[in-house]
């Protein structure tokens, strides 16, 4: 047990004062899907969500500061854990999108556009967009759902210059990382980053990064527009308790526990994807 004040528990981290050393910022295996926290863990994800965040923020260093401190952390959370500088976070989450699918292709079949941008006509759920475009959302409180807003929403909240700030840095950053995923034959349709701000300005990307929590992995070699899209991303999980778990997801009720069969493919997927983007095994 660590004997660490706990500063906040969300639904995948904890995090602690850790004094001078900053933020111990510690990844659970806890899944979240429909806006619930799992009673199911998945095993080794926390240990997933660490290294490869640390193994992101190595390859894009060069497009700004991240809030990387030290790896050399307690040994009862070796592996799932590193400290983090203290920042002053901005409540909203940074997405952006390269490809249609999900909440953006529901959005799509509606209006023709996602956030305010509009897009072609005749696009398909799977669609690689003409660009990657910047749809945020509004941060909302556990247990409830982000609101997607647009750009001008942003701007409104947090001021013009920020919000273009936000809009940059998160394209950028997609654009880099799509192009490393694509070169080890996995698309990255989707993602969603977060970033604080230190005293003086500087604008540092903070928490986890491209993971398959935060993001959407597709197989590259078997994408195809228009049908479902083989992943490596928890959206196996929701899609089992969507459609053969018997529970529904608008419901208040909890859902079910993940059956062993869904654990071990779930865990499976997430130690593919690392194995994959890194080049090799998670180790340990």
């Amino acid at each position: 047990m660590l004997e660490l004040p706990l500063l906040h528990a969300g639904k995948v981290r904890r995090l602690y004062d850790a004094g001078e050393k900053g933020i111990l910022l510690v990844a659970t295996d806890n899944i979240s899907a429909f806006d619930f926290v799992l009673e199911t863990p998945i095993p080794d994800k926390g240990r997933v969500l660490t290294q490869l965040s640390l193994w992101w923020f190595e390859q894009l260093k060069e497009l700004g500061a991240n809030h990387v401190r030290s790896t050399d952390v307690p040994a009862e959370v070796a592996g799932r854990a590193v400290y983090v500088e203290p920042l002053e976070m901005i409540p909203v989450e940074c997405v952006a999108r390269g490809y249609l699918t999900g909440s953006g292709w529901k959005e799509y079949r509606l209006t023709r556009s996602v956030t305010g941008i509009g897009l072609p006509s005749g696009l398909q759920d799977g669609s690689r967009l003409p660009e990657p475009i910047f749809t945020p959302a509004i941060k909302a409180p556990l247990g409830e759902h982000d609101i997607n807003v647009d750009f001008a929403t942003i701007a409104e909240l947090h001021g013009d210059d920020l919000a273009a700030r936000l809009r940059d840095a998160t394209l950028a950053l997609y654009s880099r990382a799509e192009e490393l995923a694509r070169e080890r034959g996995i698309i990255l349709a989707d993602t969603k980053f977060e970033f604080g701000l230190r005293p003086d300005g500087t604008l540092v990307l903070a928490d986890e990064v491209l993971t398959p929590d935060s993001s959407r992995f597709w197989d590259a070699a078997a994408w195809q527009p228009g049908q479902a899209q083989p992943s490596y991303d928890k959206q196996y999980v929701r899609d089992w308790l969507a459609t053969e778990s018997g529970w529904n997801p608008t419901s208040d009720t909890p859902p079910p526990p993940l059956p062993p069969q869904v654990v071990a493919a779930t865990r499976a997927r997430y130690l593919e994807a690392y194995q994959r983007l890194t080049g090799h095994p998670l180790e340990g």
